[in-house]
């Protein structure tokens, strides 16, 4: 059964000891002003409880199956529960953190899968934490394709793309030294990238005719060879080929000069080739309200464009601004989205 766009949203409760439950309550406490869907959290109903009660937050929480949240969600906090106890504090993640986190995107998935949920909405996770756990993949991105491999088959090449209305970034490489990114550059990669952009944007954006810009990796993208000649040998057949694939793709282009405000109104999305290239524009211009999402994966999902805070958890001090919009960008993407294919 695949998932439909009047089912609810899963909301993963994330690192326990970071912002992830903070910004839960008060995305739920705001729900009306800025007309969020109804979800529910995954989580442990106590902890959540607990954590209410040290933000001094009204919160009324209701414990639910995915099919009862609809009729909760106007009146509490829906929850369903995990079935592990986290007795994790603010910045202090313990033995009962990775386990509830994974558990949390386990669900996740199996409720998008049976049709329970209608999109999976990732609060962050704090990876290192995971890591001492024994946690195998590089991040969530990577365990979600594998999640969907589980399901759907063959496990699906994930793309990781930073939206805001103001920009939509997607990094070719992503968490790898930067002294390393000139290697794992290949034109097929750029490519393949690409195409899955290009069909997302098409599939689920709705738009027509996605357009890409394409950064060069160099300064001044390698001035002709002088600066570097991946521009040329690598990212320069890419795009020819991308255009002759009838996607509208252009570049190399000169990063420097590709995210002032006229240049964004030439394209959709910009492909940059390494991870600052595209966070640093994005977080500038969008720094509260852009949101992660993952391309390429039979099912939606999205998440904040932040990590778990762990200095302001517990404080009150969390801004629920980019949960929000993570939220209400998964709802309009499942209205768009093609069929998941059966499980």
């Amino acid at each position: 059964m695949s998932a439909t766009s009047s089912a609810p949203l899963a909301l993963t409760i994330g690192e326990p000891a970071g912002i992830g439950p903070d910004i839960a309550l008060l995305a739920w406490l705001r729900r009306e002003t800025a007309a969020l869907p109804p979800f529910f959290l995954l989580a442990d109903p106590a902890f959540m409880a607990a954590r209410a009660r040290r933000l001094g937050l009204d919160v009324p929480m209701a414990v639910v199956t995915p099919g009862e949240t609809r009729q909760a969600f106007a009146r509490a906090l829906p929850i369903v529960d995990l079935g592990r106890v986290v007795t994790a504090e603010p910045a202090a993640p313990n033995a009962s953190s990775a386990p509830a986190a994974i558990a949390a995107i386990d669900c996740a998935v199996a409720a998008v899968v049976t049709g329970e949920a209608a999109a999976v909405v990732t609060n962050p996770i704090a990876k290192h934490v995971l890591y001492a756990a024994g946690f195998r993949q590089p991040g969530h991105t990577e365990y979600l394709a594998e999640l969907a491999g589980r399901f759907f088959g063959a496990a699906p090449r994930p793309v990781m793309m930073l939206w805001s209305r103001e920009l939509a970034v997607v990094p070719v490489t992503i968490h790898v030294p930067l002294s390393t990114v000139p290697g794992l550059l290949t034109r097929d990669l750029v490519i393949d990238t690409a195409r899955i952009v290009a069909r997302d944007l098409a599939e689920r954006f709705g738009l027509a005719q996605p357009r890409l810009a394409i950064a060069g990796l160099n300064p001044h993208a390698g001035e002709g060879g002088a600066l570097g000649r991946e521009d040329q040998d690598v990212i320069a057949p890419a795009v020819a080929a991308l255009v002759a694939d009838g996607i509208a793709a252009r570049g190399p282009l000169p990063a420097d000069t590709l995210f002032h405000e006229a240049a964004r109104k030439t394209y959709d999305a910009a492909l940059c080739m390494y991870h600052d290239q595209a966070l640093i524009p994005i977080k500038t211009l969008a720094f509260h309200d852009a949101v992660n999402v993952t391309l390429g994966l039979p099912f939606v999902r999205t998440s904040p464009d932040h990590g778990t805070a762990f200095d302001i958890a517990g404080t009150g001090r969390a801004d629920p601004s980019s949960l929000m919009a993570a939220l209400g960008l998964a709802a309009r993407l499942v209205a768009r989205a093609p069929a998941a294919p059966a499980a």
